[in-house]
């Protein structure tokens, strides 16, 4: 799911770049800006969302220690197992019985101390570097028409009907993962996502 967001948010900062430029340039479209720009608004956009990715990392590992700690430091055992239960999906809680809520808690325990604070790991990094290139390689379908193309109106519509099919395999992998018909949750992507990119445009890109 988190691929899927990361290519539809690539997806969507591209087409509206491009959508943006089209109606700003009109027929007088340089290619050469339409790719700079593009490329750029993704790579940029990546950066960005491989900082915020590290950051919810921390969050999460500093929040798990907070737990940890909170478990250790619970007056008695019957609130340590209420700081496992409220840590734990609601559902899951709920069937849990006593005996295995102690036997957690006991086991957490016997984990060694935590480290002081919660620092980035070498996968952190990867993960990071991952969601940047996902993001700025997805640029690359809705740019490849104006790198063939001399006319680059035709280029532009070109690019807008590859968006329209990245949008649709999208949805359509979106409708699988999420119990949806995939047809359905393909043809809802790409009205959702056309409406975005129209929002934004309208908006001044």
């Amino acid at each position: 799911m988190e691929r899927i967001s990361e290519t539809l948010f690539g997806l969507i900062m591209a087409l509206t770049f491009i959508c943006s430029l089209g109606v700003a340039t009109g027929t007088n479209i340089n290619v050469q800006t339409m790719l700079i720009g593009a490329l750029g608004c993704n790579l940029a956009w990546g950066i960005v969302d491989g900082g915020l990715y590290l950051l919810a990392r921390i969050n999460d590992r500093g929040d798990k220690v907070l737990t940890l700690r909170a478990i250790r430091k619970a007056p008695d055992p019957e609130a340590a197992r209420r700081v496992i239960a409220d840590a734990l999906p609601p559902e899951l809680s709920a069937m849990l019985p006593e005996e295995q809520l102690e036997s957690m808690r006991k086991r957490l325990q016997q984990l060694p101390e935590p480290a002081p604070g919660p620092g980035l790991m070498k996968r952190d990094w990867i993960g990071a570097l991952g969601l940047c290139l996902l993001s700025f390689l997805s640029t690359f379908p809705v740019v490849i028409p104006f790198l063939f193309l001399s006319d680059a109106r035709l280029a532009l519509r070109v690019s807008y009907a590859v968006a329209i099919v990245m949008l649709f395999c999208c949805g359509y992998v979106f409708g699988i993962r999420s119990g949806l018909r995939p047809s359905v949750a393909g043809l809802a992507m790409v009205a959702v996502g056309s409406t975005l990119v129209g929002i934004a445009v309208a908006l001044g890109g």
